[in-house]
């Protein structure tokens, strides 16, 4: 900070000056840029859900806090007249005129926007330090900044008048944004590349911003990089251990159920099994009674299921469970229930707020899954890792583990998505995805079948898995 106080006042001064200079422009000029602030205002709003309480940091005439449409919005820069102009272009919204390196706020956001700030900063250590105090364990930030391929180009675009004018830069990579990161205490989730061509050209503009940006090597020519980071999660021990809920899905599989209640090991302050019975043609429905029966130490409760599908059959548990912890065993005691504490322990000490079961990393026994089946889920596990931005070895595991906060968040904006996913699975991947929760692949042992069949017809459950590919494509990647 002594260094700051020192060196950093003829930086600001010399900013200030041409930050107010640039705010005066702005009511008389258009340039190029026009384009692609929409395009940002659009990305933005695929990343921050409408309705939170987002602070932008350099927020300029505020427009793009205004797009995402938060429940309470501050904004905050430097230069005054860019404060005066976000103020009469968006009252309901708070802009305050204070320096990002020494921020006049205490209480934390839900999001936190930093968009073309770092490239202009004296110290982007010290702003992220500022960042760290505002943030909660549920707090997102989210960054765009310049790759320095394009510095160039924005020089001669300067020059054309095509674009406003610039002090000297910075010009960090995404490797360099990632260890300042690291070193205030903040983990990135995701990465990605945006804004090809920066110009508003029908066709060429949609196919080069939606669609190449996305695609290597085009990706390495990006004009500018998306950062969403997390702060790292800290040792903490919770004043009270939280409630669990593990739904079972149940569909032809009266042979596993005694097992069930009789391995499914307590975990946080208790432990209650969520049977769904779904349709089944054995008497899978009456066994769960007479076992719940046999248990009456066990917390329990049996559902019938209306409509069909392993995916139908999780919502109904997952409104009905009482639980703060989500957990899916499957009937089927392929995943162990002895393994459901590690998932526990690593969404409860915060390593990741959404837990992915990973069957592809340990040795299977003989019979667990067959070649195709293997191939097809190595296959669909790289594309959806592509997909979703974050790594997943694993898409088809049954055993998820999430907060019920965390999946209300999902449901409440599933319309994103629709109704589009029969497993189940992929609705709770792309819904995390979307509201950039931390995936974490916990590996397990994967067992065979000791009773019944599976119920996954290889050839027609791959075609759809195919079109969920096509799908998340459109609706998450090439947005």
């Amino acid at each position: 900070m002594q260094l700051i106080n020192t060196h950093y006042e003829p930086y600001r001064q010399q900013r200030l000056k041409h930050w107010n200079d640039v705010a005066n422009l702005l009511d008389t000029q258009t340039t190029w840029g026009n384009y692609y602030h929409q395009r940002l205002a659009q990305l933005y709003q695929f990343l921050v859900a409408p309705g939170l309480n987002v602070l932008e940091i350099g927020c300029g005439k505020g427009d793009l806090l205004a797009a995402v449409q938060p429940a309470r919005g501050i904004g905050i820069d430097f230069s005054a007249e860019m404060i005066k102009r976000a103020q009469q272009r968006h009252p309901h919204l708070q802009f305050i005129c204070a320096d990002a390196h020494a921020l006049p706020l205490e209480e934390p956001f839900d999001i936190i926007i930093l968009s073309d700030l770092l490239n202009d900063i004296w110290d982007v250590q010290t702003i992220f330090e500022q960042v760290a105090k505002l943030s909660a364990p549920h707090t997102r930030l989210i960054l765009n900044s310049y790759s320095r391929l394009w510095e160039q180009p924005l020089v001669l675009a300067e020059w054309l008048g095509l674009a406003h004018p610039t002090l000297h830069q910075n010009w960090l990579t995404v490797e360099d944004i990632t260890n300042l990161l690291y070193l205030t205490h903040f983990e990135v989730i995701q990465h990605h590349t945006e804004i090809l061509f920066p110009l508003s050209i029908p066709l060429l503009t949609s196919l080069a911003n939606h669609y190449l940006v996305k695609i290597w090597p085009f990706s390495l020519l990006a004009l500018t990089n998306i950062i969403v980071a997390r702060s790292r999660p800290q040792c903490r021990s919770l004043p009270q251990e939280p409630w669990v809920s593990v739904i079972v899905p149940a569909r032809n599989e009266a042979g596993n159920i005694a097992q069930i209640l009789a391995r499914t090991p307590k975990m946080g302050s208790g432990t209650e099994l969520v049977f769904v019975e779904g349709h089944s043609q054995d008497n899978t429905y009456a066994t769960i009674e007479q076992a719940i029966h046999a248990h009456p130490q066990r917390q329990c409760q049996l559902l019938r299921q209306t409509g069909k599908g392993k995916g139908d059959a999780v919502r109904l548990g997952f409104e009905q469970a009482k639980g703060e912890i989500l957990m899916i065993l499957d009937a089927d005691l392929t995943v162990p229930p002895e393994e459901l504490p590690r998932f526990y322990e690593a969404l409860h000490s915060s390593q990741g707020e959404f837990i992915n079961g990973v069957r592809l990393v340990y040795p299977m026994e003989q019979q667990a899954m067959r070649f195709f089946n293997l191939l097809g889920n190595k296959f669909f596990s790289l594309a959806f890792a592509w997909l979703l931005e974050q790594p997943l070895k694993d898409t088809l595991c049954g055993t998820k583990v999430l907060w019920k906060s965390d999946y209300e968040k999902i449901a409440a904006n599933r319309n994103y998505f629709g109704d589009f996913d029969p497993f189940g699975d992929f609705d709770l991947l792309f819904g995390a995805a979307k509201l950039n929760l931390k995936i974490i692949d916990l590996p397990i042992r994967y067992r065979e079948r000791t009773y019944g069949t599976t119920n996954i017809q290889r050839w027609r459950h791959g075609w759809l898995l195919l079109k969920m590919v096509l799908f998340a494509a459109r609706r998450i990647k090439f947005i």
